[in-house]
């Protein structure tokens, strides 16, 4: 499922085929992401309904689906429409539920269990960006589109068999006393406190970051630094190991600190990737390899930090649905991200420019979480 983030491999291809702007080729990867985000609230409620088994099967032929009529598209609208649209509804139909199975087992350590679990999403470019690299070069890209379709159906179908709720709650044995005074918000009690609204705009302001850098990977590599398309795909799929390690990273920072100080951390390190980013030149493979690990950490961290925070400011009942909704935020942190990107690349010319957005962001997500990321108080 996380080879959506394989598509700087696919960007300077399709831009080529169907003669269109960086904007426009960004559209796909764009919509993919929106429409992952608009169907996590929406299958959230029915993980528990129907178990995570079924969710996730078809989760992923809905994926599988969305990827092989990519493959038989002839503009950039088709496209938005199979890959944006409807593989990404797939991803969003079945992410939650191996993230609730997670959860469930491990309640004393959700965060690292969570993070853990989602590695595996983000480690995903670690594999599929050279061998999508390698499918485009050998067979092209409307036969790539094909193959890794057909793979996915296989193998998330087979890779959702085992997964299962236990039967009955497993307490929390290292913090009983913290358990028994949990307190759980339904999502409408959520909707009205302040902390989630902090950490809805810490979320958008992370994802935008990190999927802006994520989507412009490859082309920033050609353009700035003056590597080959090889190349770059090669550091694609090194950068993948970073937003792997990043969910398990950040998920036990929030178990062990707290998601304001988790955030803070997130915030510090995306300056310091900008910072570098606007000094990189050609040739400068290293300073490059550095800051996009930076920001390829920093995601898988956010894609960690997001739901640990979910359990420990609003409870573990209605988990599901609650991080669900908090999802809206990578939406919408996608569509920011890819179309500053893409205008500052056709306006300015350049994909440099796109660094100092992200610094200017980053410090308005380390005031938001001084003054809104706290532990909330239920109204009664």
């Amino acid at each position: 499922m996380g080879t959506v983030y394989s598509w700087s491999v696919f960007k300077k291809p399709i831009e080529e085929l169907f003669k269109i702007s960086a904007t426009q080729s960004a559209m796909p990867y764009t919509f993919f992401l929106i429409f992952y985000a608009i169907t996590m609230p929406v299958a959230g409620g029915y993980i528990d309904k129907y178990g995570p088994k079924i969710v996730t099967i078809v989760g992923g032929l809905v994926v599988a689906a969305g990827w092989i009529l990519s493959g038989f598209v002839s503009n950039i609208t088709w496209l938005i429409v199979t890959y944006g649209v409807i593989a990404g509804s797939g991803v969003g139909i079945a992410y939650g539920a191996p993230m609730a199975v997670a959860a469930k087992w491990f309640p004393d350590k959700k965060g690292f269990a969570v993070g853990l679990t989602l590695a595996g999403f983000g480690l995903s470019p670690f594999i599929t960006a050279p061998v999508a690299n390698w499918l485009v070069s050998a067979y092209g890209v409307f036969a790539a589109f094909k193959i890794l379709g057909a793979a996915f159906a296989i193998i998330i179908t087979v890779l959702a068999l085992p997964l299962k709720f236990p039967e009955e709650k497993i307490a929390d044995e290292s913090n009983n006393d913290e358990a028994e005074q949990e307190v759980n918000f339904s999502t409408k009690e959520m909707l009205k406190n302040p902390t989630f609204y902090g950490l809805w705009i810490c979320f958008v302001i992370g994802t935008t970051a990190g999927l802006m850098a994520i989507g412009i990977s490859s082309p920033v590599a050609e353009e700035i630094v003056n590597l080959d398309a090889s190349t770059a795909a090669f550091l694609v799929s090194f950068f993948a190991i970073f937003n792997g390690i990043g969910r398990p990273i950040f998920g036990g920072l929030s178990d062990k600190l707290n998601p304001k100080k988790a955030t803070l951390i997130s915030y510090s390190l995306i300056i310091l990737a900008s910072v570098i980013m606007l000094i990189v030149g050609e040739g400068n493979t290293i300073l490059y390899a550095l800051a996009f690990s930076l920001f390829w950490l920093n995601l898988g961290g956010w894609l960690a930090i997001a739901p640990a925070a979910t359990g420990r400011f609003f409870g573990s009942k209605n988990y599901s649905k609650n991080y669900g909704f908090l999802f809206t935020a990578y939406g919408v942190g996608a569509f920011v991200g890819n179309m500053l990107s893409g205008r500052i690349k056709d306006i300015l010319g350049s994909y440099r420019y796109a660094f100092y957005p992200t610094i200017a962001l980053a410090v308005i997500g380390i005031i938001v979480a001084f003054v809104l990321l706290k532990q909330p108080e239920k109204k009664n």
